[in-house]
């Protein structure tokens, strides 16, 4: 950030999707900065059901007493999807969707860029080929942390079936976390390649 020209105190809000340690490890690096999160994953983090849900929150990363901004699941509608919400101190063009399925709360962030929507999904799928509108695959590997990670099965899997409809029938850019072929051809095309 530095080399961009910006100090870590400059970053005043952070959207997370959920709350595992893997996209929650950073916040501790923005002390002053608000929390966006739906008060679903921030009940799973204060108050886990099972020891699932224990051991997928690592209480050190929030030790420093984030400020959170948590959300009901009730809202507008926004491409078929319920409850998208917009979010407190940011742009009415940054939305909070309701993604559960991965985890209790999980969310899906999207952004208005004036050329499209973009709409960063986390871990709602983990492989571009989940969202093949003819046929949807998954490397068996993947496809076996997927469903063990998963905190509501048969939400997480209408959910990929909401954003392949999404994905197909939109122009809607829908992108996870971990997928590196996809990160790569939005770099590309932030880029202008």
């Amino acid at each position: 950030m530095r080399r961009l020209g910006h100090d870590l105190e400059d970053v005043r809000h952070v959207v997370l999707t959920h709350l595992d340690l893997d996209h929650a490890g950073g916040l501790v690096d923005f002390p002053h900065a608000t929390v966006h999160v739906y008060a679903e994953e921030l009940r799973a983090l204060r108050s886990p059901r099972d020891d699932a849900e224990r051991t997928r929150y690592r209480a050190v990363q929030f030790a420093h007493d984030p400020r959170w901004s948590s959300y009901a699941d009730v809202g507008e509608k926004w491409f078929g999807f319920d409850a998208v919400r917009g979010l407190k101190g940011l742009p009415p063009e940054i939305l909070l969707v309701p993604l559960a399925g991965h985890t209790r709360g999980h969310a899906g962030v999207a952004i208005d860029t004036g050329a499209g929507w973009q709409l960063h999904a986390g871990d709602a799928y983990f492989f571009r080929g989940e969202l093949d509108p003819s046929r949807p695959h998954c490397p068996p590997g993947l496809a076996l942390f997927e469903n063990r990670a998963q905190t509501v099965a048969e939400l997480r899997v209408e959910n990929q079936r909401r954003l392949r409809e999404l994905a197909r029938d939109t122009d809607v850019t829908v992108f996870s976390a971990h997928d590196a072929v996809e990160l790569r051809r939005l770099t590309a095309t932030a880029q202008g390649n």
